[in-house]
């Protein structure tokens, strides 16, 4: 559940190019498709005419069909309203609830005996909507949570707000995700991008989704018509459990290099003034550091600590406060300073890994 892109039929794209994003998406990886059947721009002359190919050969490589629904679009697809048999037929694993239906009827879904996944707005979700749900005794493990996305500029929400409603759905142990935007080819009909976060509108997707991930957003979706290649191997690179970081190094000592290769897990019991790696001591193999680069440190700085330091050797910390030089660490990197902001999100064992620029 980390990796989708979105598919509008009859919008902007050809047929052709549907059916080759499909083929790339999953040969990167990417497992969730989500689409939407009821947009007013659409031609659905072709719509009605590419959806069930499509459909199809996304089923053979068994990727999960998110969709949108609302009693117009069984009606679109030739079903009776809530057949839910009918859509797992055609491929589709997941229903968008977006509207016009209500808590019971949602509750009843998410016990259906087809094996549809149930998905919530989580833009919108409240802490009365779920308190009316657990009235009804939803099957949680049946559902989850996607956040809108905004064409219009100025309308997506902001970091505090997504936070917020992923609390609320993280209580009830929902999963959630969101959409970044494509900078390749923009949805019609505003071609301003399709991102969740206001924050996101015109950045690229690796930067854009490494900050969903920090959010603790499970999942994350390409909004926009068709998105590059490049933009969809920067996706699938990620890893959604971690903070990437981007670095520039300032060695070359190969066991230095060697940790700095690592995804860590930062400590539960967080220092003052660093982030600390709860694995780099455990990893040496026996290695041993020499010292090296033994200059004051700044914020951001990257520091391993040498043989000076005994049973310290090879405690790797993230500097949060500016420090005197010590012989006993090395600086053996430092963090863009485009990335600072990500640090405030590395804490009480969330994992983290670096990137290197130079």
């Amino acid at each position: 559940m980390n990796f989708g892109f979105s598919v509008y039929f009859g919008l902007d794209n050809t047929k052709e190019e549907n059916i080759k994003l499909l083929k790339d998406a999953h040969k990167l990886g990417f497992t969730r498709i989500f689409t939407s059947l009821h947009i007013p721009e659409a031609n659905y002359d072709v719509l009605k005419v590419e959806v069930a190919e499509f459909f199809k050969l996304a089923k053979q490589y068994n990727m999960d069909i998110i969709s949108d629904i609302s009693p117009n679009t069984f009606s679109f697809l030739d079903l009776d309203d809530m057949d839910l048999k009918g859509l797992r037929d055609m491929g589709v694993k997941t229903i968008r609830i977006d509207f016009g239906y209500s808590e019971e009827e949602i509750v009843k879904m998410s016990k259906n005996k087809y094996g549809i996944q149930i998905q919530l707005n989580a833009s919108t979700i409240t802490k009365g909507f779920l308190e009316n749900l657990d009235r009804f005794s939803p099957n949680y493990e049946n559902i989850d949570a996607l956040h809108n996305f905004y064409p219009r500029v100025g309308t997506g929400i902001s970091e505090e707000l997504m936070v917020q409603k992923n609390n609320m759905l993280h209580e009830k142990n929902i999963k959630v995700a969101a959409f970044v935007q494509s900078n390749n080819r923009k949805r019609s009909p505003m071609k301003d991008g399709l991102p969740t976060l206001e924050d996101h509108r015109d950045v690229n997707v690796r930067q854009a989704s490494n900050h969903l991930f920090a959010l603790k957003n499970q999942s994350v979706f390409i909004g926009d018509s068709l998105p590059s290649k490049d933009e969809l191997k920067d996706l699938a690179s990620l890893n959604p459990e971690a903070v990437e970081l981007r670095i520039n190094t300032l060695v070359d000592d190969e066991v230095c290099l060697r940790l700095l290769r690592e995804t860590y897990s930062s400590r539960v019991d967080s220092a003052r003034d660093a982030i600390r790696a709860a694995e780099s001591r455990l990893i040496l193999n026996n290695d041993k550091i020499k010292a090296i680069n033994t200059v004051d440190k700044e914020y951001g700085d990257i520091s391993i600590d040498n043989e000076g330091y005994m049973r310290y050797m090879g405690e790797l910390q993230i500097l949060t406060t500016n420090q005197k030089s010590d012989d006993r660490t090395n600086v053996v990197g430092f963090i863009l300073q485009n990335d600072f902001y990500l640090l405030k999100y590395i804490n009480n064992g969330k994992k983290f890994y670096f990137r290197k620029i130079n």
